[in-house]
This record gives structure tokens, C-alpha cells and sequence, in this order.
């Protein structure tokens, strides 16, 4: 689930209660392994990586020390537990593209890109969705085309990592039946049994074209057994032990013996396979076992860098590239293309053989400031009488994470104003201020005295909750667009501060581990809402939905990676640092790919009215939001808060001014709409005179329609800075 309006404008209150508790937690399931994803750095902050460049492995994420600054808060579950279906040990996965299996009265179906997978009564099913595109939304629902029976009671996850997820399927006594690994980017599911027994597999028999001149055997699948089966539109392929028995779709397995399952790409058939079946039968060979992640950061770019690991002999399996990864490593780890390609609700993807799947993105350098050296005096004159009357008028804070934690970054923002322009009588004052506001919130034992402005850990859910929670945060909706507010004004204001610094750390590192450690600890899990496989979060706690995990706010996921950047920077931890700059720069190209300017020639937007995607979800896409249908609301949840940078967003000006006549309903002046003072900012990113007309408007808005994260005085401070 995503945070919502951000504004002034209302949200429903089923929206705000999407994510509604659930029933009370069963036992964990004993005797399960449990699973962390690992991250890899590329070298020291600030090394530089050209586009496209692979990021080379040095070393493992580390772990944060948690612990001890988790056990100075109280311990508490502000939500009711709900059903977990996970591993003794294991952290809940929640803001997962598979959260909605593991979490939740009912198993959800999930999506691992190009398949959509759901667990059944007695085994699970999947297949490859067939994407339907409307006026307003891009649908690629569950489709449960190869059925498998196991004769499982129950499942639970037993492991996952960067981009895998491990499920362990159980007898009624418990007794272990097998395990199944999941990955994203890859079309195969394989199923290795942990005692003897048979699998069902309805519509699947020896394929004459897998295996050649009606053989059950295939060339290069070391004498696996082929099956083949035609469901729905769709042709799938099985990989057999040799020697197992196979009659009446049923197969036989020993302990420790494998089924393998490939989806062939569009147009291919099991009759006539092609290259992407040629592929798929090598590669069912080594099915996936797991995966991790490497990444680079540098003032150019960032890379990263997916690798599959597999069983049996040989290297390498088959991925699948989707449009924001087609800036494709190059030399060893290159991936070889063109094998076929799956329609997906993302766009086209291509199936490719490599080891490592590795792209690149443009680097966004992490900001806190705009920068107002251009400015003549009568801008800053202008400038300067605003940020006074802002200064003197400020609300008080909120006491919730969202709009409290909003309410800062738009102090911050406004101290830095004040700062440039000399205004010393008002940015003293207001240094102070927020230096106690944070304090506050950071107090360790804060929530023993208050019910407000606190925190507290959830030891159920592993999880960093503030005492008022919003939208959903007490089931870990969200934390990323809440705490990265609190990160961003932390690293404004302690930048030149070491004793702030010091004094926040504790709690503040708290919330940055919360959303973005760079591996599981005992309490907390790694990356919890980054998916790099996809490039962008998820804001879901629980996933609790038929179309998987969805992310409304990209814009606020892009500023969330800006304030950790800039917090790790001001309480010196570089290489936090360095991996906030590699997921800044590879959520902005996502928020780019998949919400504002996505490739609109691609044939999955055929049929599709709109220029953005406002709400993306792991099997469809919407042009919707969660609080409003008004159309400035798509445009405008995708830009705020126009952090200093927020010029991620510029590119193609002829787009953004598209982009803003959908939003304003085809009225170029009409921007007394909901959120029409980040649009305004918005579209000064299309060029110098944008930036100018946009900061006469400005100048008239109504005092109604400056967000509550936002001041006038910022408003016009970014246009000018824009315009000059």
C-alpha cells in the first residue's frame, strides 16, 4: 500500500484502513531455515561507474548493530498480529512483492516478473498473466494456467532474499513435503522434494517438440525427462528426473529430486519451442536457488547487479530485462538477448541468458538545498520578505510519523532559505527550534512518557513504529515515505551539527535500518521496501491484495533515498551513504520507467488514455490514486514533495508539459487544483520560460493550495532558482 495525499485533500477512511488488522498470530513453523538478502558494494563513495558500466563484487552489506538501540525503546505492537505463514526466526517480509503470501488470513497472489504465483490448498499454481490494457488501467491478473498438487496442509516462507523467495510446503503432521523457489526475472519455478512422494501435474505430457521426434528425453538436459503442456494461450515445459515415473500427469519423486517448470516466452509453442525453449531447457538444468545483489554509486551513474545462483552443472540460467535495465552491462557479465520476450504490465521484457543480469541508471546527486547564488537582488529581496511572513506563521507540528515528519522537512527547507539569505534573526530561532523538535522525537525512551513524537519496536512485525501512527504505518505501511522526511530534516539540519548528529543517532539510525539496512539482523530485515530487481520500493506492510504489492508515491520513495543519503553524510557513515546513492539513483530511473514517462510506444500502453501511471502494483497498473480522482492528484502524487532533487523528474519537456495538460484538465492556467503548488514546480522542470510563467502564478496561488509540506517561500524560491 502507498501513503496518500499528502495535501490538504481528504482520504477516505478506507483507505487509511486498506491494510485492516488481522486475526491473531499462529505459532511460527518450527525447524525452518530462515534467509537474509545481502547487498554488495563496489568500492569507496564517490568511485565513478559510466553507464552500463557492472558493478564489480567486494564485499557483503553489513548488518546494522541494532540491538541494543532497539532494546532501549519500548517494546510494543500497535497493530493486532496478524496470520504470519514464515519460518521460526525469520523476520515477518513485510513491503515485499511476495508479502502477500506470507502475511495475512488468506495467502494473496504475488508477482516475480514475467509469472504471477498463488498458493492453493494443496499445492500452488502459476503462469505467465495475459496483460489487458484499458483507458485507465494496464491489468495482468493471476493466471493459474499449471496447477500442482502436493498434497500440502500448509506452507510457510522458509528463506528469501534480494530478489528469491523459498516456500516450504508441509503434511498435515508437519512433516516437510519439499521446497519451492520463486525469483524475479526469472520464468521458472522449480520444486525439490524432501521425501518421497508424487506431484501432480494435470495437462502435462512427454513433448515431442522439447525433446525431439517424440523422445521424453532432451539434448543438453543431461536426460531429464521433457514434458510439455498448451495451457490457455500459453506453452510450459517440465524437466523431470530421469528414471521417475510419469503416467496420467502424475510424477513420482525421491527425496532430493527436482521438478523444473519453464514458461515460454510469447509466440513460442511446445510443439515448436524456438530459441527461448532451447534456453529454458538448458537452464532447467540449474534451477535457481537464490540470489543476491551488488551495487555501485558513482557522480555519473549507478549500477546494479542481480546474480542468479543455481544448482547442478554448469553456469548460468535465463532472465528476463525489463525496460529500466536495457542499459545492459557489458563484457563478461553481458547478458545474451533476443530469445523471445514476455508481455508484461511493466512493457515488453526480454528473455536473455547470463549469470548476472546488471544495468545501469543516472546518478542523483543527494540534495538539501536549492541553490540561490543566481538570484538578482530583487528575487532575493523577494525571497527574503517571504520566508519572514512563512517564518512567522508556521503551524504547529503534527504528532503522527507522516505529517509530522512532513511538517520537519518543510522547516528544514525553510531554515536553509533563511540561512542563504542571511536572515540570521529568523534561521536562529528556527535552527533551534527544530534541533529540540528532533531531539524530541528521538528520545529513546520517549514513548514511557508520551503517547506522541516517539517510537516504539514492534518485536512481531521487526519493525520501527511512531506512537501515532497514520495511513496505515502500525502495519508497516509506508515507513519509507514517512521516515525519510524525518532522515531528510535530520541531515539538513545536524549537516554542520556533530553534536546533533550524535545526539539523534541512536533513534535516527533506528528508522533509517527500519527501511533501508544493508542486511537482515536478528530484529530487522534487509532493504525492507527496496526491490532491486525492480529498481523501486513497495509501501505495502502486509500486500494484502489480489494484484500483489503497490507503490502510489514514487516521488516520495526517490526523496525518502535523498534523506538517508543526506543523514548518512551528517552523522558520517559513508558507506550507508553510498547505498542510499544507489537506491536514489535506480528509484528515480524507476519512478521515470513505470509512472511519469514511461515509453508510451511500447504496445502493453496501447489503449491506455493517460500519460502516467499514478498507482503500480505488481500485476496491473492504474491511473487512480488511493484519495482522490481528481486528475491533478495522478500528476501531483508523483512529484511532491520537489525536494532539491526533484530535477530527477526533468527530461523530455514536451512529456512534462503533456504530462501537466492531463493534469489540469486541459487548462494550462488552472492550477488552483489539488497540489497545485508542486505542479507549478513541476513544470518549471520543462525549461527557463516554463519556470517563469509558472513563478507568476505562483506569486497569485491561493494560500489554500501551498501543501502542508510545502511554504510559499519555497515555492517561489524553486521557481526562481528554475527560471533564472
Amino acid at each position: 500500500m502507498t501513503a496518500g495525499p499528502r495535501g490538504r485533500a481528504a482520504r477516505p477512511a478506507a483507505r487509511r484502513r486498506a491494510g485492516a488488522a488481522l486475526v491473531a498470530l499462529v505459532a511460527l513453523v518450527a525447524g525452518l531455515g530462515g534467509g537474509c538478502s545481502v547487498l554488495g558494494g563496489t568500492g569507496p563513495p564517490g568511485a565513478t561507474s559510466a553507464p552500463g558500466a557492472a558493478p564489480a563484487p567486494t564485499r557483503a552489506g553489513v548488518a546494522p548493530d541494532v540491538g541494543a538501540a532497539l532494546a532501549d525503546l519500548p517494546q510494543e505492537s500497535l497493530a493486532p498480529a496478524p496470520t504470519l505463514r514464515v519460518a521460526d526466526g525469520l523476520v515477518p517480509p513485510t513491503n515485499r512483492w511476495f508479502s502477500g503470501l506470507a502475511i495475512g488470513d488468506e495467502p494473496q497472489p504475488v508477482f516475480a516478473t514475467p509469472l504471477s504465483f498463488a498458493a492453493t490448498a494443496d499445492g500452488f499454481t502459476f503462469g505467465v498473466p495475459d496483460v489487458t490494457t484499458g483507458p485507465t488501467t494496464i491489468t495482468g491478473a493471476l493466471a493459474p494456467d499449471v496447477a500442482v498438487g502436493l498434497g500440502a496442509a500448509s506452507f510457510a516462507v522458509g528463506a528469501d532474499d534480494a530478489a528469491s523467495v523459498t516456500l516450504i510446503f508441509l503434511a498435515d503432521d508437519g512433516a516437510r513435503l519439499g521446497t519451492l523457489v520463486l525469483a524475479e526475472g526469472s520464468p521458472l519455478v522449480s520444486y525439490t522434494a524432501a521425501a518421497d512422494g508424487e506431484v501432480q501435474v494435470p495437462g502435462f505430457a512427454p513433448s515431442s517438440g522439447a525433446g525431439g521426434s517424440g523422445s521424453t528425453r532432451a539434448a543438453g538436459t543431461s536426460g531429464r525427462q521433457v514434458l510439455g503442456a498448451t495451457l490457455g494461450d500459453r506453452g510450459y515445459l517440465l524437466a523431470a528426473p530421469d528414471g521417475a515415473q510419469v503416467a496420467d500427469g502424475r510424477v513420482t519423486l525421491e527425496a532430493g529430486q527436482s521438478l523444473v517448470w519453464g514458461a515460454l516466452p510469447d509466440g513460442a509453442s511446445v510443439a515448436d519451442p524456438g530459441t527461448g525453449g532451447a534456453a529454458l531447457l538448458d537452464a532447467m538444468r540449474r534451477p535457481v536457488t537464490g540470489t543476491d545483489v551488488r551495487y555501485g554509486a558513482g557522480t555519473s551513474a549507478v549500477s546494479t547487479a542481480v546474480r542468479y545462483r543455481t544448482s547442478g552443472a554448469g553456469t548460468g540460467t535465463v532472465v528476463v530485462r525489463l525496460p529500466h535495465q536495457e542499459t545492459a552491462a557489458r563484457g563478461a557479465e553481458a547478458p545474451r538477448c533476443g530469445l523471445g520476450s514476455y508481455a508484461t504490465v511493466l512493457g515488453t521484457a526480454e528473455l536473455c541468458t547470463a549469470s548476472t543480469l546488471a544495468w545501469s541508471a543516472p546518478a542523483v546527486a543527494p540534495s538539501g538545498r536549492l541553490d540561490l547564488s543566481g538570484l538578482d537582488d530583487g528575487a532575493r529581496r523577494e525571497l527574503a520578505s517571504q520566508v519572514r511572513a512563512d517564518a512567522g506563521a508556521l503551524p504547529a507540528r503534527p504528532s503522527d510519523t507522516y505529517y509530522g515528519g512532513k511538517a520537519l522537512a518543510r522547516d528544514a527547507n525553510l531554515l536553509d532559505l533563511a540561512d542563504q539569505l542571511g536572515l540570521d534573526d529568523v534561521a536562529g530561532p528556527l535552527r533551534k527550534d527544530l534541533a529540540a523538535a528532533l531531539r524530541e522525537w528521538t528520545q529513546p525512551h520517549g514513548c514511557e512518557e508520551r503517547d506522541a513524537r516517539c517510537f516504539v519496536h514492534d518485536p512481531v512485525l521487526g519493525s520501527v513504529v511512531g506512537r501515532t501512527p497514520s495511513f496505515g504505518s502500525e502495519q508497516i505501511n509506508d515507513h519509507h515515505f514517512h521516515y525519510g522526511y524525518f532522515l531528510y530534516a535530520a541531515g539538513v539540519v545536524a549537516a554542520d551539527d556533530p553534536g546533533l548528529a550524535d545526539d539523534l543517532a541512536p533513534v535516527m539510525n533506528l528508522l533509517a535500518a527500519d527501511v533501508a539496512a544493508g542486511a537482515a539482523s536478528d530484529e530487522l530485515p534487509a532493504t525492507r521496501v527496496f526491490d532491486p530487481y525492480l529498481g523501486h520500493s513497495w509501501a505495502s506492510g502486509y500486500g494484502q491484495f489480489a494484484d500483489g504489492n503497490n507503490q502510489e508515491s514514487s516521488s516520495e520513495a526517490v526523496s525518502a533515498w535523498n534523506g538517508l543519503a543526506l543523514w548518512a553524510r551528517a552523522s558520517g557513515q559513508d558507506g550507508l551513504e553510498a547505498q542510499a546513492r544507489w537506491m536514489l539513483g535506480a528509484e528515480a530511473a524507476s519512478a521515470k520507467a513505470y509512472w511519469t514517462d514511461f515509453d508510451a510506444s511500447d504496445p502493453v500502453y496501447e489503449g491506455f488514455a493517460h500519460h502516467v501511471t499514478s498507482l503500480v502494483w505488481g500485476g496491473k497498473r492504474d491511473w487512480a490514486t488511493w484519495f482522490s480522482g481528481d486528475p491533478s492528484a495522478m500528476l501531483g502524487i508523483l512529484v511532491l514533495p520537489m525536494s532539491p532533487v526533484g530535477g530527477y523528474l526533468a527530461g523530455d519537456p514536451d512529456r512534462i508539459r503533456a504530462n501537466l495538460d492531463e493534469a489540469l484538465a486541459g487548462d494550462p492556467g488552472g492550477y488552483d487544483v489539488v497540489f497545485g503548488d508542486y505542479l507549478l514546480m513541476y513544470a518549471a522542470l520543462a525549461g527557463p520560460d516554463d519556470a517563469a510563467s509558472a513563478l507568476k502564478t505562483a506569486r497569485d496561488l491561493p494560500d489554500d493550495r501551498i501543501d502542508d509540506g510545502d511554504t510559499r517561500s519555497y515555492l517561489l524560491a524553486w521557481l526562481m532558482v528554475h527560471a533564472a
